[in-house]
Order: structure tokens, then sequence, then C-alpha cells
């Protein structure tokens, strides 16, 4: 789901505000074509809630499952997805394309 920076940093402060653990994953870099650009972010609480978006298709669901990880041990992780344009949209990707996304918990 897409949204405004405002409205997921304000998920993400309401998540936490209910004690709730939480997890954003921000898209640090791209090569080729990315769905979404540097910067992007999903914010993630410990029921697999989320806001935003690091990229579309089966990525997200990956990203969201890594952060449920994330929050449960406090270790970060630094997450690569890529396809080429042959079998992009197989996966959810709007063509060929690597993106990195770093997952860290919120305290």
């Amino acid at each position: 789901m897409l949204a405004r920076d405002e409205d997921i940093l304000k998920a993400a402060e309401d998540w936490r505000a209910e004690g709730k653990g939480v997890a954003i994953a921000t898209v640090v870099e791209t090569w080729g074509s990315a769905p979404r650009p540097v910067g992007s972010n999903l914010v993630i609480d410990e029921e697999g809630r989320f806001l935003g978006s690091v990229s579309g298709g089966c990525v997200e669901g990956a990203v969201v499952s890594e952060a449920l990880d994330v929050i449960e041990s406090g270790a970060p992780k630094m997450l690569e997805f890529g396809v080429a344009d042959e079998t992009a949209w197989k996966v959810g990707l709007s063509c060929g394309g690597t993106i990195r996304v770093f997952v860290e918990r919120l305290e």
C-alpha cells in the first residue's frame, strides 16, 4: 500500500505507542529498473500489519517476513532482490533490475 512519508512515520509512532514491535524497511540502492526509488519506506509491526512500499509483488511479502525476524531478534538485515527482464513479471517486478533494502527495528 502506498502512503505519504508522514503517514508511514505516524503509523510507526502509533504502533510503538501501543507497545508493538516495529521495523522499518528502506530502499537504499537500486540498479536498472525499480518500481520504488531510493528512500522509499515500508513500516511493519509485529503482527504483520504494514504501510508504505519498497517494491511490490512478492518482494513486499518477503520484506515483511524478514522484518518480523528483525523485530524479534533486533538484528538489522540488508536484503537484495534482483531479476532479469525476462522473468521480472513472474516475481512481481515491473522489469529487470535489482534493489537493496535495509530493515531495522525501531526502538
